[in-house]
């Protein structure tokens, strides 16, 4: 049987005496992809960012590949962390750097990979989220769009066991969302795990192996896409879905 990649074990999150997650528990298995959907405020990107600490959890556990990260040291927090390739809203690019330096950093840094091992890296994952031609140019020069692409291709860049995207085309323009889901979708048949916080029905429905759907600071379903979006059980999903899908 196949062992979780991260699993949660009553995950509770307080912001002062604010509850912001409630008692999760739920697991992240090898190659699937989960989607997490839900209204404004309920909890998905704090959840998400507890996956691999940026939020430091109130109580419960959260365990990656076997290891509970809530009682590890920072240093084996940071190597753990190494493992997991988070995409933010915002790209978070270094702008005096260019695309190619942007994503040699951290494999030469944390990694210590040669200088022309990484440049080879960077420019096969350029080629891979179709932006190699832009490797020498610098992010104020991006469309969104195009940022957020290298962002992934950063995130890669150390070679992820788990990747977690945090609504990453919610900065976006319209006609420059697909080009990113375009990315993730082929992520995603390439067999990477991911978690994925987004407001894009069209992908939780055709790319999604689980939706869970988070409502006032829990998962309130967790359902394969045709049956969420078909027939969801709670009145809370009812109501979101009919408000976002009319």
């Amino acid at each position: 049987m196949t062992k979780p990649i991260i699993e949660v074990k009553n995950l509770a999150k307080n912001f002062g005496k604010n509850p912001v997650l409630k008692d999760i528990t739920e697991q992240v298995n090898p190659g699937q992809v989960i989607v997490i959907i839900g209204p404004s405020g309920s909890g998905k990107s704090t959840f998400l960012r507890c996956l691999n600490l940026l939020e430091q959890p109130t109580s419960g556990e959260v365990d990656f590949s076997g290891e509970n990260l809530t009682t590890l040291d920072t240093k084996r927090v940071n190597e753990l962390r190494e493992q997991m390739g988070m995409v933010f809203q915002s790209f978070n690019l270094f702008p005096n750097m260019s695309v190619l330096e942007n994503i040699k950093l951290a494999p030469m840094k944390v990694k210590h990979m040669a200088d022309d091992a990484a440049t080879k890296l960077a420019h096969e994952l350029l080629q891979q989220v179709n932006l190699d031609d832009h490797a020498d140019a610098f992010p104020a020069s991006l469309s969104g769009g195009q940022a957020q692409r290298v962002a992934i291709a950063r995130a890669l860049a150390m070679d992820p066991k788990v990747m977690l995207f945090d609504e990453p085309t919610s900065a976006l323009d319209p006609e420059m969302v697909g080009e990113v889901l375009n990315v993730m979708q082929e992520l995603a048949n390439q067999g990477m795990t991911m978690v994925v916080v987004t407001h894009e029905m069209g992908f939780a429905k055709s790319v999604a192996d689980q939706v869970w759907f988070m409502a006032d600071g829990f998962i309130q379903e967790s359902n394969t896409p045709d049956a969420f979006f078909s027939n969801p059980q709670t009145e809370r999903a009812q109501d979101f879905l009919s408000k976002i899908l009319m």
